[in-house]
């Protein structure tokens, strides 16, 4: 009989803690529900692309996006653009250095609330360089679902890409939509 109450007790303690932890959503990334894209320009156009495959996790407690935590992967090797002989270019050591770097990612550090907005400051690591980034972004934690729209101007330099100096832009545009649930 004592086992029976001790093993009730511990179903009791273990379906309470699963509840309280339901409150505080997370959430899987991938290239289905994340879409990271850049723009660079020249002074003769510009080029957009992004990439494919991505996987990651975000997570807040409960409905407040200032708690998000967000950890994304980028595969390098998913890198696409608006042209073919570019994107193969974008691989090369030139550029993203693919084979050394295969993988990019972005950390999150803090969310903070900004008017209507809020800025996600947090790290991004391209070609094993690391340097701060803060994005502004609308987001949304509601209703099982997390949405974030936000974009930022980076300088490629920054990540050691200087190919194309004086021919480039050094800014490159990046833009991040997750639609998650």
């Amino acid at each position: 009989m004592r086992l029976f109450a001790l093993s009730i007790t511990a179903l009791a303690f273990v379906g309470l803690t699963s509840l309280a932890l339901a409150g505080d959503p997370a959430f899987s990334l991938n290239g289905d529900n994340t879409k990271i894209e850049f723009l660079g320009t020249k002074p003769a156009g510009k080029h957009i692309g992004g990439f494919k495959k991505l996987t990651g996790t975000a997570s807040a407690k409960g409905a407040d996006p200032t708690t998000l935590k967000i950890s994304i992967d980028i595969d390098m090797n998913s890198i696409y653009s608006d042209d073919a002989k570019l994107t193969g270019h974008l691989m090369s050591p030139d550029f993203f250095g693919v084979k050394s770097n295969p993988t990019s990612k972005f950390v999150s550090e803090k969310i903070e609330k900004k008017g209507d907005e809020y800025v996600i400051k947090g790290n991004l690591t391209i070609n094993g360089k690391t340097a701060p980034v803060t994005v502004p972004a609308k987001i949304s934690v509601a209703g099982g679902a997390l949405k974030v729209d936000g974009s930022v101007k980076i300088n490629r330099h920054d990540w050691g890409i200087s190919y194309g100096r004086g021919q480039i832009h050094d800014d490159v545009s990046l833009t991040v939509k997750v639609a998650a649930k």
